[in-house]
């Protein structure tokens, strides 16, 4: 109990003996008013040994628009990440043995929350920070902006303008901490709690860990949202996982066990029977969204995957079908100076308004107090032999089922 009390006030590193529990450090504590600007740990500050080396690097940003955003850069080894608790704790970057998992916004720097105006150009405010590897749309609401109804704190019905992609990724997270443990093969996680909440209003609790071990080609990503409040609430989440070159190029491709697929407009449609393909960038390209509902094996987990088009080169994402029962394929390919830009999303709803996704009975509700879990697994694959190992797996999901391509969106009005 001691310790513990230490821990919480002073946030001083906790190194115990060599075996026993995790070393820890806590980085923030908005409970407790705890926050360090810098520190850092690599495997030459532990007692442990480590076949890999490994390091973790907390800083934060100054000048311009990113001034005061947390930094935690995580080096496995292999893979390095960057996690960004002042943005949701999104994912910035990657990279495994040179290879770019991300892309190159032209949001150059890592824009602080405040900011951000999520009502600006029609709800699109989103956009102006926009910029991550992987970034979380929701709790309360994602998708396109538009009106949906509300009850206000007097129990009137009302309407509400939601804006694009929700909140979550433009709050800070309010207690961060680092735990690595001692005993092989010594999983390196980040946890981070942030809350959106407000009164007469949602009351999210997002509990996320981000984990990896010395060394390996992978992360994990595990999220718990709860409904803090005593009504039901409903809910959307949606993980916007992008990527640009290397990865991105004219005639890389998206792999999935895929039941069906739709376009998300008119537009969309017109491109339906080459969704897979990727072209070069071309100034003025259009966005072009696929909606899918994917086919899953015997334990419900589904695999998708990008790869590039000499198929020795992917990125593959491993998730549950009861947890995120859909994918959307975001296709952006526009010049590299306007953002060469794909998206794998996973999700628990498609990207049209809330008040639109409710008629299709696609956004789910967390009962007062309840939580849900949500884990993906992402693997960098670097030679032909991975890729080809994953598009079999991916085929043994498939196991000879068709996939149903329809050629025109649904009617939404």
């Amino acid at each position: 109990m001691q310790r513990t009390i230490i821990y919480l006030l002073f946030s001083w590193l906790i190194i115990p003996a060599y075996g026993s529990e995790p070393i820890t450090q806590l980085l923030t504590s908005a409970k407790h008013g705890i926050h360090l600007d810098s520190w850092q740990l690599s495997h030459n500050d532990v007692k442990f040994e480590s076949k890999f080396p490994w390091s973790i690097r907390k800083y934060t940003l100054h000048g311009g628009k990113q001034e005061g955003v947390d930094i935690i850069e995580v080096d496995n080894g292999s893979l390095k990440f960057t996690i960004v608790p002042t943005r949701g704790m999104g994912i910035l970057k990657a990279e495994l043995d040179g290879m770019q998992l991300g892309w190159n916004s032209p949001v150059k720097e890592v824009v602080h929350p405040q900011f951000i105006n999520l009502q600006e150009r029609a709800g699109l405010g989103w956009l102006d920070g926009f910029n991550e590897w992987i970034v979380r749309c929701g709790i309360e609401f994602m998708g396109h902006p538009g009106k949906d109804n509300f009850i206000t704190n007097v129990g009137n019905k009302a309407e509400m303008p939601l804006t694009l992609h929700g909140k979550i990724a433009n709050i800070p997270a309010s207690e961060v901490e680092i735990l690595i443990d001692q005993e092989p093969p010594h999983l390196i996680r980040i946890r981070g709690i942030v809350y959106e909440r407000m009164f007469y209003g949602p009351k999210f609790k997002l509990w996320t860990e981000i984990s990896t071990t010395p060394g390996s080609n992978s992360l994990r990503m595990d999220d718990k949202i709860t409904n803090q409040g005593g009504f039901d609430q409903e809910f959307e989440i949606l993980y916007h996982v992008n990527f640009g070159p290397p990865l991105l190029e004219e005639g890389a491709q998206f792999v999935g066990a895929i039941k069906e697929v739709f376009p998300f407009n008119a537009h969309a449609a017109k491109y339906i029977n080459h969704y897979k393909i990727y072209e070069d960038p071309v100034l003025g390209f259009i966005e072009q969204v696929y909606c899918m509902h994917p086919y899953a094996d015997d334990n419900k987990m589904t695999q998708i995957m990008i790869q590039n088009k000499a198929a020795n080169r992917a990125l593959s994402m491993t998730f549950s079908v009861d947890q995120l029962p859909i994918v959307n394929l975001w296709k952006n390919t526009s010049s590299l100076e306007e953002g060469y830009v794909t998206g794998l999303e996973p999700g628990t709803s498609f990207p049209y308004n809330r008040r639109i996704e409710r008629k299709f009975g696609r956004v789910p509700i967390l009962k007062g107090g309840e939580s849900r879990d949500f884990t993906i697994e992402f693997m960098g694959l670097i030679n032909k032999d991975e890729v080809a190992i994953a598009n079999k797996h991916i085929k043994s999901i498939q196991k000879g089922r068709k996939t149903r391509v329809k050629t025109a969106p649904p009617e939404i009005d």
